[in-house]
């Protein structure tokens, strides 16, 4: 109340109806590309930021510059640090692993309905994720464009805790809906310790707070997760990640007809290629990361 106070009834108005004549003017720029500064993702912060895990990403096949592709992310972890660390910024070498590729990390488009939040999201690459936004970058910026979406999103968070490789994928079919229309590659990624970052505590089944949880994810379609990482001490609790290594993976591309209007038999059986494609990935190089052979990925 303090704040709206003093931008609408103080001398300090004027900066506000600047602020919103920009939002106005400036609305479409998240669907119509961003806004990219190499510099700010460049900043030797993200490189402290990415040695701080580390954070580290692997390709296991060559990226071709003439088509391009849409990177599914998994898992979504709770805050998504290594998908940031990698694609928003390039302080973990992503434009000498995949010359001549450009990523667009796509996000919330409710990120960019806020002033100065939306100009920095936008610096580091970053496009709203909504279908106009896709139709935009697939058509009208050319070729060697990776699309990285993040599939299971914030409903994927109540999954994440060390040792899960549960995913929420079944019904998460748009992407392979969208490379379909327009005949892009999927590429597979699996960043091995992105669910490890963060503990969670889990309620008794049945419990009020237990209750809670579900309505409010039913209302909104946000899971209220309570985690807690490290604090600024080494032994200390507290909402900093945990200073653990996480690997992503970066699979071939699976190439897919173009079908402008795909049939739900023809989704489902290119998301369960896509799927096939995944767990290969997945079950590939667990064992690297201290993943037992047995253990397999839980796809929900």
């Amino acid at each position: 109340m303090v704040n709206l106070y003093l931008v609408v009834f103080t001398s300090f108005w004027p900066v506000t109806v600047l602020m919103l004549l920009w939002l106005a003017f400036d609305w479409k720029t998240p669907e119509r590309g961003g806004r990219r500064f190499n510099c700010v993702r460049r900043w030797c912060l993200w490189k402290h930021y990415s040695n701080y895990f580390p954070l580290k990403i692997v390709k296991t096949k060559d990226i071709p510059t003439n088509h391009n592709y849409i990177l599914a992310c998994h898992p979504h972890g709770l805050l998504s640090h290594s998908w940031f660390g990698h694609f928003s910024t390039d302080t973990t070498g992503f434009s000498k692993i995949f010359p001549g590729i450009t990523p667009y990390m796509l996000t919330l488009g409710a990120f960019f309905w806020v002033p100065f939040l939306r100009e920095y999201i936008m610096s580091t690459g970053a496009c709203s994720v909504s279908q106009s936004s896709i139709d935009f970058l697939l058509t009208q910026k050319g070729t060697g464009n990776m699309l990285v979406v993040v599939v299971g999103g914030l409903a994927e968070c109540k999954y994440s805790m060390p040792g899960s490789t549960t995913l929420f994928l079944k019904k998460r079919q748009g992407f392979v809906r969208t490379a379909l229309r327009y005949g892009v590659s999927l590429i597979p990624a699996y960043a091995f310790g992105e669910a490890d970052l963060y503990d969670q505590h889990i309620f008794t089944p049945g419990s009020f707070i237990s209750h809670f949880q579900k309505w409010f994810q039913k209302m909104v379609h946000v899971y209220p997760c309570a985690f807690y990482g490290r604090g600024f001490t080494k032994n200390s609790w507290g909402l900093l990640p945990y200073s653990q290594p996480v690997t992503t993976i970066v699979g071939e591309p699976l190439p897919l007809p173009k079908i402008e209007n795909p049939s739900q038999e023809i989704v489902a059986k290119y998301h369960t290629l896509y799927i096939d494609a995944l767990r290969k990935l997945f079950d590939q190089h667990k064992t690297k990361f201290g993943i037992s052979e047995t253990q397999e990925l839980v796809i929900i």
